[in-house]
């Protein structure tokens, strides 16, 4: 169901936050972290989810999965359903830390 967040090490090892929308892949927004280690907090994964002016989804909590074992190592990623984060009257906020350039 989307919008969904997910959280995945991109091409360079980093791990980065991507949320899932109906628009095509290049558009979805995107939160690079700039680090491989440690994994991003539950504190960082929220402000990041806010700096893209998104929210989890009341009761929600992220879920880990690895990808299909293939020659090349299996990756872990992180999900977590999340809706629009409104301020007032239909008023997204989000702020420029945020980056639609990289997908993990």
């Amino acid at each position: 169901m989307l919008p969904q967040a997910r959280m995945a090490t991109g091409v360079a090892g980093t791990w980065a936050l991507y949320v899932l929308t109906d628009a095509p892949p290049l558009e979805w927004p995107a939160f690079e972290f700039g680090r491989v280690a440690p994994v991003p907090t539950p504190e960082e994964r929220a402000e990041a989810l806010a700096a893209l002016g998104y929210t989890a989804v009341s009761g929600a909590e992220w879920e880990w999965r690895e990808t299909r074992p293939t020659p090349v190592a299996s990756h872990l990623f992180a999900f977590i359903p999340v809706r629009p984060r409104l301020l007032r009257q239909g008023v997204r906020t989000g702020d420029d830390r945020a980056s639609s350039s990289s997908r993990p």
